[in-house]
């Protein structure tokens, strides 16, 4: 299967390898294609590509450890000043970093998303390390960069999880 949904998988160990800028911002801007509610947009991102800054960054989770390997780390925040719409915000920065994995795995990069919302321990280490104002809230982390891993289909169908018309 050659759609970009059937390749993309969790990508925890990279190359060293920088990630060129043009395959950067096309991530970036599949990201921001994402629905949301309202077509509100709250999303913003940091991408953290000094090395200091990602090895801070992986020690902010316990999971987070392939950060400081990876060439480049992306936060997606949502800014939930519009109080209204908060209620729609796990949706709307879940799309949004769906869309960016994606597109990783188009660029032919590897890539692994890491929640750090709604952990208020870890949301405040990336607001207090990154200067993130308070109403803009960090939802997840993707390391990214060129994969040691094959980028390889895995099938996970199990169509008994699906129910037409009743459970």
């Amino acid at each position: 299967m050659e759609n970009v949904i059937f390749k993309r998988r969790s990508i925890r160990t990279f190359l060293d390898k920088p990630v060129e800028q043009e395959k950067l911002e096309r991530i970036l801007q599949a990201g921001m294609q994402a629905p949301s509610a309202h077509n509100n947009q709250r999303w913003e991102f940091i991408v953290v590509t000094d090395q200091d800054k990602r090895e801070a960054l992986s020690k902010m989770s316990p999971w987070a450890g392939m950060v400081a390997k990876a060439p480049v780390a992306i936060i997606v925040l949502g800014d939930t000043s519009r109080e209204e719409l908060k209620q729609w915000f796990e949706q709307d920065l879940s799309a949004c970093t769906e869309n960016i994995l994606l597109q990783i795995a188009e660029e032919n990069l590897g890539g692994c998303w890491m929640g750090f919302y709604p952990h208020a321990d870890r949301v405040k280490m990336i607001q207090d390390y990154f200067n993130v104002p308070q109403e803009v809230v960090p939802f997840s982390v993707i390391a990214l960069g060129y994969s040691k891993e094959e980028n390889r289909y895995i099938d996970r169908c199990d169509m008994n999880k699906v129910h037409y018309n009743k459970y």
